[in-house]
């Protein structure tokens, strides 16, 4: 039996929410009007910078080429759904998202993605400006979105791994009997 939602726990997701999309809006602008394009500080040298990178494609440059019609309204079209899903999740009355692990995932993903949707449909390419790199090595640059998403999607593992564990029946931790 679920719990009753009280108005505070209803409000917290989007509140997590609007906090991602406006950190994610305030540095994306910051980043575009203090750097050129692949202009870059070094943070942690050898390590960690700032580098000011436009990506027309989805996550790490991921169908950055081709034509840009197609691959806007697919990735504009995939960004929605999954919108409409993690409101869904998160809105519903009847939830099956209710560990608070599973719903600040969500919120995180939901700020994330509304981040990186705007930028889609305002600009065409996403702002991303955090790599880290380590000699002739670098993992693609990312920026506040993306890290909430990726904080959600492993908080939803969690929450998914954590629930079933608990929910296994007849196992109580202990070597059956032979």
């Amino acid at each position: 039996m679920s719990r009753p939602r009280t108005l505070l726990s209803q409000a917290a997701p989007l509140l997590i929410a609007l906090t991602v999309i406006a950190a994610d809006r305030v540095s994306k602008i910051s980043i575009q009007h203090s750097l050129s394009f692949f202009d870059n500080i070094s943070l942690i040298s050898g390590w960690l910078r700032i580098i000011h990178t436009e990506n027309p494609g989805a996550a790490f440059g991921v169908f950055s080429n081709g034509n840009p019609w197609l691959r806007s309204g697919v990735l504009i079209g995939v960004s929605g759904l999954v919108l409409v899903f993690v409101a869904t999740a998160l809105f519903r009355r009847r939830s099956a998202f209710t560990g608070t692990a599973a719903r600040i995932g969500l919120s995180l993903v939901l700020g994330g993605a509304v981040g990186n949707l705007y930028d889609r449909i305002v600009h065409g390419t996403v702002t991303d400006f955090i790599e880290v790199y380590h000699g002739a090595w670098s993992f693609p640059a990312f920026n506040v979105a993306d890290s909430a998403i990726t904080v959600g999607a492993i908080l939803l593992l969690f929450d998914l791994l954590h629930t079933r564990r608990r929910e296994v029946p007849g196992r109580s931790g202990l070597a059956p009997n032979k």
